[in-house]
């Protein structure tokens, strides 16, 4: 209840604040590229119940729907204010909506599409499920340069589902574990600190 109530106190506060740079960000994605402003994809939720992520698009929107899941080195469907949304990660920004109506938090698991949640062993499967997933977890941070990681790979799809998704998981059960607001707190903290670091 506590971590519920943090979430919609603190996306409401954040909406606020950011209001004008979204609206900037979403004047800049439209202007870039002929196609909408918003990405939404299918991602498996809570209890397995499956929502529509929102993100900034950043791809070439002909190209979005039939490419692959995973994006690998200098994806050529990238827009050039994809390339800044991605690097910065303001892409993410339109997650804040998902956590005020309760389809994510703060800090979660980060939800993945259905073709690899059908992949995960039961039990793992079970643990991650069991929680909200999140715009922000240790997996996500582990992973930030998980992009380049997959284009050294002579299969990336093969080094994502075979190497990269189990260590994801691993994490994910991790924090499933040991959740609490706390932790909560030191993740955004520490997800803001290599962000500005990063720049």
């Amino acid at each position: 209840m506590a971590k519920r109530l943090f979430d919609i106190v603190l996306s409401v506060l954040a909406l606020v604040l950011l209001a004008p740079l979204l609206l900037i960000i979403g004047a800049w994605v439209k202007l870039d590229s002929p196609g909408p402003v918003f990405f939404r994809q299918e991602r498996v939720g809570r209890y397995g119940v499956p929502f529509r992520i929102h993100k900034f698009r950043t791809m070439t929107h002909s190209a979005s729907p039939s490419g692959p899941l995973i994006t690998v080195g200098a994806d050529a469907r990238i827009t050039q204010a994809g390339q800044f949304l991605r690097r910065s990660k303001l892409d993410e920004l339109p997650q804040l909506f998902d956590v005020l109506f309760g389809r994510m938090s703060f800090v979660g698991p980060r939800p993945e599409v259905p073709r690899y949640v059908a992949i995960y062993p039961p039990l793992l499967r079970d643990k991650v499920l069991s929680v909200r997933p999140g715009i922000t977890d240790i997996a996500s941070l582990e992973f930030r340069n998980e992009s380049e990681l997959l284009a050294r790979a002579s299969d990336p799809e093969r080094e994502y589902k075979e190497v990269v998704l189990p260590a994801k998981l691993k994490l994910a059960a991790q924090y499933v574990d040991n959740a609490s607001l706390a932790t909560d707190l030191r993740l955004i903290a520490l997800t803001l600190k290599t962000l500005l670091g990063s720049r």
